[in-house]
């Protein structure tokens, strides 16, 4: 199969390059431009096999996955966008040549026209543009989206609470402090009542939070200041030298979090009391539609949490609330996620249009959703993975504003 794919995307290239013909001679060094980035990712992914085969899945891999990815789609979505008029093009030449061929006309192949294939380069700037812009300033283009929720259930004594909501930080991604530290003073200029973090503070170790825990530890909350873990904080995606070390790894973050401010929840809650009501926040483990790790245990998290009582759940992965949170028993009125990041690619326009190819994998996958009288958010991540850029699917912070339906 992945050589079948190879083979793809050699054919692409080639096919791809027969709009260089459209490429006036007076821009020679366009073609120079064309074949040596197609040369470098190439050369750079065959490099990574064999550094991988060699030496396992170090952290030094790892950043270097991220710039090839990073390259890797800077040089081919482009290419693919320039095969979409080529591609009509030559469908409408075969079929003119056919036609000719059946009235027995003169029926030599026709030319390609030269508009189509500037046309093809004038598509492909596009994306082209958006993807330097998303490497370059979008992956920092941190924005703070406020969101009034009307609770029906929620008791009166909450109605204006206000909760911060970030996600999937990737620490170990950032290489530029002054533009992180940034986005991180947005947050501290909320002031919220509660900060809750749903997970993936790291890429895959604890030792990514050398230099930045002082960062982390400035964030605050009047109430509660929350985390939970996602899939990248178990260092899943590591080699590692023994199992003692994954699992003194994984401690170490846990301690880190602590030493850090946060009340990491493990499986558990906390209630929070104003003016004889309450209010209740449950925090899982990840808990994922496979193959991502299920060690989340709601009913644990809930325990002594009554039925009726209004709570908030803590859940990394978005498939949690389709797959067991929607059906559940208990009053979870609000359940917060993120993970998906939007894919960091996408499309939107408020009002307009809201896409992006994750929608393929996780139908709820950014935003506000409802089933059941419960409602999930997933938020689009401050940070980044993999792709070291951000396009259309801006980094977010989300300020929750809750109201009591009683009051409306």
């Amino acid at each position: 199969m992945p050589f079948l794919f190879l083979i793809l995307i050699a054919l692409l290239d080639v096919y791809a390059a027969s709009v260089l013909q459209s490429v006036p001679r007076t821009l020679p060094w366009s073609k120079w431009i064309w074949w040596a980035s197609t040369v470098l990712v190439w050369t750079s992914i065959a490099f990574l096999m064999f550094w991988a085969r060699k030496n396992g899945r170090t952290d030094a891999m790892q950043m270097a996955v991220g710039w090839v990815v990073t390259a890797s789609i800077l040089v081919y979505v482009p290419k693919m966008l320039i095969t979409l008029p080529l591609l009509f093009e030559d469908l409408m030449r075969v079929i003119q040549w056919l036609a000719r061929a059946v009235q027995g006309s003169e029926n030599g192949f026709p030319e390609r026209r030269r508009f189509i294939g500037q046309l093809a380069l004038a598509l492909a700037a596009i994306p082209l543009g958006a993807i330097i812009h998303g490497v370059w300033k979008g992956r920092f283009r941190y924005r703070v989206l406020h969101k009034e929720l009307i609770l029906p259930d929620l008791p009166k004594a909450f109605d204006g609470y206000r909760i911060v909501q970030i996600s999937d930080l990737h620490t170990g991604s950032f290489d530029d402090r002054k533009k992180v530290s940034y986005g991180l003073d947005l947050i501290k200029s909320l002031e919220p009542d509660a900060l809750l973090f749903t997970g993936d503070m790291v890429n895959n170790k604890a030792s990514e939070l050398d230099g930045w825990e002082d960062l982390y530890t400035d964030l605050s909350a009047k109430d509660l200041k929350l985390s939970v873990l996602g899939n990248h904080d178990y260092g899943d995606y590591v080699a590692w030298s023994s199992e003692e070390e994954k699992v003194n790894n994984l401690d170490d973050l846990k301690n880190r979090q602590r030493r850090m401010g946060f009340d990491l929840l493990l499986n558990e809650h906390r209630t929070i009391e104003r003016e004889g009501s309450r209010i209740h926040i449950a925090g899982v483990e990840n808990w994922g539609k496979p193959p991502f790790p299920q060690y989340g245990d709601l009913d644990q998290a809930t325990k002594g949490i009554p039925k009726d009582d209004f709570t908030l759940l803590m859940s990394h992965d978005p498939s949690h609330f389709d797959l067991e949170v929607k059906g559940y028993d208990k009053h979870i009125a609000l359940t917060l996620s993120g993970h998906t990041h939007g894919m960091q690619f996408g499309i939107e326009i408020p009002g307009w249009i809201k896409w992006s190819p994750v929608r393929l994998r996780y139908p709820k996958w950014a935003g506000l959703y409802e089933e059941n009288n419960k409602r999930l958010y997933v938020n689009r991540g401050f940070g980044y993975l993999a792709f070291y850029g951000r396009v259309g699917i801006w980094p977010e912070i989300t300020q929750f504003t809750l109201r009591s339906g009683k009051n409306a």
